[in-house]
């Protein structure tokens, strides 16, 4: 759906508007991450995309242009839970927002678990962010992106056969920065006996910008999961609770895991667990450097090659579907609406008056949001969600189109 800013042209499904310029749009000619605004301008509709990786799926909103309001940046738990119900939502694992950089970057991700709590990272999610990138701005294989998250700096790269191959870092491993109470082991990571009251577990930890532990058992099948991994999760030995996985070792090359994700519970895939399983495994003498990782939603490929330097992920991500939320399920901005687009050059509004505005004479802003107003004052409601539907539909299907000329 386009993001409404001036005049309805017909040919390209999108309004335009003189001098107001996106530079981010699928290759469609149907604009991203729009934002429409209803009524008497306090309601509005929100494109997002649903991806996945192995299983692991995500609601994806695009906000590159600032061009989302603060209740969106920085949501209410109650409102991302919702979204995230798989029966009274859109359902996922959770949210990533795509959001301008506040440093060098060319992007920020902002991640948040379907218990409306933030993550500091999370691999899937960071595949699925870089395959939703690709395709919203048509690129080719080699393309690589750097993107701020909490954990720090991530450079995601498209491949040849549309895996994304990840730098995810180097690994930590010690104690404070996991966090953990664990002491460092023999092995040269957190390790030691967590108690469960009638059990005691093996365990190992990892840090990969957020908390692993990895505890190795003989059947993955076998064991007690939901109970385990509940308890772990919030076990005092993690003081920012932790991600859980379970570690079958089939050999030195093969690992299987299940995974117990800090505030989303059991999950078919967590990027960083299985990067911080194959540092634990190849620490405890159980694995090679690089190992294929199996989860319950299918191989990653994760590789070690040097102790003191980066972990690498390569694994796939998938566009699911593309929709729009009504107003009743879009939060509202107390301090009045988003930017509706950023300038043209070399005045960049979404970016040049991020603190307030720069040019109240000749405010862009509030001449697109006139424009915008007067268009959507002529139709109704049903109208625009009509466009909508024909708008995501010609995307898809172009994107679709493009796979298959790939």
């Amino acid at each position: 759906m386009a993001r409404a800013i001036g005049q309805f042209d017909p040919q390209k499904t999108l309004f335009q508007s003189p001098g107001l310029e996106l530079t981010h749009t699928r290759q469609t000619g149907v604009e991203t991450g729009a934002i429409h605004r209803f009524g008497a301008g306090k309601e509005f509709m929100l494109q997002f995309s649903k991806y996945q990786g192995l299983g692991n799926d995500f609601v994806l909103i695009e906000g590159r242009q600032g061009q989302l309001n603060e209740a969106i940046i920085n949501p209410d738990p109650a409102w991302v839970r919702r979204i995230c119900d798989r029966r009274f939502g859109v359902g996922a694992d959770g949210i990533i927002l795509a959001l301008p950089a506040q440093g060098d970057a060319e992007l920020r991700m902002r991640i948040f678990n379907a218990d409306g709590s933030e993550a500091e990272m999370c691999g899937n999610g960071i595949r699925c962010l870089a395959r939703f990138l690709a395709d919203s701005d048509g690129d080719a294989p080699g393309r690589s992106w750097t993107i701020e998250t909490p954990a720090g700096l991530i450079v995601p790269v498209l491949q040849e056969d549309g895996q994304i191959r990840v730098d995810m870092g180097a690994p930590m491993l010690t104690p404070e920065a996991v966090p953990t109470t664990l002491g460092i082991g023999a092995d040269g990571l957190p390790q030691g006996q967590v108690d469960l009251g009638d059990e005691s577990l093996t365990v190992a930890s990892v840090g990969m910008g957020n908390p692993h532990v990895v505890v190795p058992v003989d059947d993955v099948g076998s064991i007690p999961f939901d109970r385990w991994g509940a308890a772990l999760e919030v076990h005092s030995s993690f003081p920012a609770k932790t991600n859980v996985h379970f570690l079958q070792v089939h050999g030195p090359e093969s690992l299987e895991i299940r995974v117990w994700e800090r505030g989303a519970g059991p999950t078919l895939a967590c990027g960083t667990g299985a990067c911080a399983t194959l540092v634990a495994a190849h620490l405890l003498g159980l694995s090679h450097h690089t190992a294929q990782v199996v989860l319950p939603g299918g191989p990653l490929l994760i590789s070690w090659p040097d102790r003191a330097g980066s972990v690498f992920m390569t694994g796939p991500a998938e566009s699911v579907f593309d929709g729009v939320l009504v107003p009743d399920l879009v939060p509202a901005d107390k301090e009045g609406p988003a930017p509706v687009a950023a300038a043209s050059q070399p005045f960049d509004c979404s970016k040049d008056c991020r603190d307030g505005c720069r040019q109240p004479d000749n405010c862009l802003r509030i001449e697109a949001q006139q424009q915008v107003q007067s268009l959507l004052d002529s139709m109704s409601l049903d109208a625009m969600i009509d466009l909508a539907s024909d708008s995501l539909e010609q995307r898809t299907r172009s994107r679709f189109e493009q796979n298959l000329g790939g």
